[in-house]
């Protein structure tokens, strides 16, 4: 209990630029007994404005102006409930992932997000639970990517998987699915190149890739995570959508929390693209990615 307090504690920190942003007008509003017009007006503002997005800033209303939210103090106690059941109506994967062995995780992007600090996080969580975990470095484009995740690799005690740079990116995949299934790991992890959403030629590169997986093991990728940067607000639904059109995306990971007034955009992806919430990063230590939990965001936003 005391470990899973401390991630909400960290969860809670994170959120609290957005919070901060909230506090105002949700006091003025949801606790009063006769907010005007006007107030109503402000609120829709603020939410839209920590990037909740339309559709879920309108349901958000909806549920604290029923008359219930007249009475001092439930406005901001259906709010939290509100937020928490619209979260819930998109879940990840839980007790089904790792189902088969290895699991084959894809990270893709654009350019800038974070994704090979999130591989390397995820294979720390990995480890720390007794997993087997490979990485791959598929990004053969970056100076530097491979050298980036093998200090991962030696940091969480993982292999890399790698070629030389400027390498085919779907080689490293071929060498590394057949790896991880030679050596019995639980999980293989994929770096990608950080692709601009709208280059035709990379996107199709990153279908190559899971086509490949694919011959080496059925099913495979089991999961192609998208990493989005929280504080790019409503692009990160633009990214969102064209990778989810692209390669089928089947979660979010979205990272650099703690630096934004947006986190709404949580909500935002999930109601606009029933894309689920997978794993959010709320600071720059190791420890720091967090397995997505509707019930402690949804709190966070009003932790003091």
């Amino acid at each position: 209990m005391a470990w899973k307090e401390g991630l909400f504690s960290r969860l809670s920190q994170g959120l609290s630029r957005t919070r901060e942003v909230l506090a105002g007008r949700l006091e003025r509003v949801l606790t009063g007994t006769n907010p005007s017009e006007e107030d109503w007006e402000a609120l829709e503002e603020v939410l839209l404005g920590a990037d909740f997005g339309v559709r879920a800033t309108q349901r958000l209303l909806d549920s604290v102006r029923g008359p219930s939210s007249a009475r001092a103090g439930a406005g901001a106690e259906l709010l939290q409930q509100e937020i928490t059941t619209l979260l819930k109506e998109r879940p990840g994967i839980g007790s089904g992932r790792y189902a088969v062995k290895p699991w084959v995780v894809m990270m893709v992007g654009v350019n800038g997000v974070g994704k090979t600090t999130t591989v390397g996080k995820l294979a720390y969580r990995l480890r720390r639970d007794g997993k087997k975990v490979l990485l791959a470095e598929a990004d053969t484009f970056r100076a530097g990517a491979i050298e980036q995740l093998e200090i991962w690799g030696e940091r969480v005690g993982a292999e890399v998987i790698k070629h030389g740079p400027g390498q085919d990116p779907s080689g490293v995949v071929f060498d590394a699915a057949q790896a991880a299934q030679k050596r019995a790991a639980d999980v293989l992890l994929i770096d990608t190149a950080g692709r601009l959403h709208n280059k035709v030629n990379l996107v199709e590169e990153l279908k190559k890739m899971r086509r490949v997986l694919g011959r080496v093991q059925e099913g495979a990728p089991h999961e192609t995570l998208l990493v989005v940067d929280a504080s790019t607000g409503q692009n990160a639904v633009v990214q969102a959508r064209i990778f989810q059109d692209a390669v089928a995306v089947s979660g979010i990971a979205l990272t650099k929390l703690d630096g934004t007034a947006k986190g709404g955009v949580v909500l935002s992806i999930q109601q606009e693209l029933a894309i689920p919430m997978e794993y959010v990063g709320v600071g720059e230590g190791v420890d720091d990615l967090q397995e997505f939990d509707p019930d402690a965001f949804a709190r966070a936003f009003f932790a003091s």
